[in-house]
């Protein structure tokens, strides 16, 4: 199974970009393809549809394909202002919206459609990104995503993460975990092996 992995910041020691880095150890361990997507390497402008009309960026082009062909993501949230960011808003917003004349990309949810998604997030704070959460499920489920039931909130991040950027707490570890797993056991069933 393959499964896309990104945290919606691009923050050098960003606890969702840490986050990301263990869910995809985890599902790597758990036998699945694992694609890491650092969003900060794509050349992705601000969405603007005077912008798009002169032509779709081919990064955007790149992100659409590479979310496409993975059936199962996880997506790590940050929580600005009680909210997921900007920069995944950007993401979902490009990511969503049909390429004029292109026959394969005319259907905006095509990149979203059927992908098993679950969510985590990390924060300092007590909530661990819960807030963000909330948000971001009616978007995804707007876009056709299947959202995984289970979710995780990481609190405390800021003493979670060893040297190594691993999970000190085996709760948390069990917490990242069953995310993974039960992403990775609904998008086989959904999708089959062949997937």
């Amino acid at each position: 199974m393959k499964i896309l992995i990104f945290a919606g910041s691009t923050r050098q020691q960003s606890f969702n970009r840490r986050l990301a880095r263990v869910a995809a150890e985890m599902a790597q361990s758990s036998g699945a393809q694992a694609t890491l997507l650092e969003l900060g390497e794509l050349d992705i402008p601000l969405y603007n549809a005077d912008l798009e009309a002169r032509g779709t960026p081919a990064d955007v082009r790149r992100l659409k394909q590479l979310m496409w062909e993975h059936p199962a993501w996880i997506v790590c949230t940050p929580e600005y202002n009680g909210s997921y960011t900007a920069l995944l808003k950007n993401t979902i917003d490009w990511a969503s919206s049909p390429i004029a004349g292109d026959a394969d990309w005319s259907d905006g949810v095509k990149p979203f459609r059927d992908t098993v998604v679950g969510m985590l997030s990390a924060s300092n704070g007590r909530l661990g990104g819960l807030r963000a959460q909330s948000h971001l499920a009616p978007l995804l489920t707007n876009l056709e995503c299947w959202l995984a039931p289970r979710a995780y909130a990481l609190s405390g991040a800021a003493s979670a993460f060893d040297d190594h950027g691993a999970l000190v707490a085996q709760d948390q570890r069990e917490g990242v975990r069953a995310v993974v797993e039960q992403v990775l056991w609904a998008a086989q069933r959904l999708h089959g092996p062949a997937a």
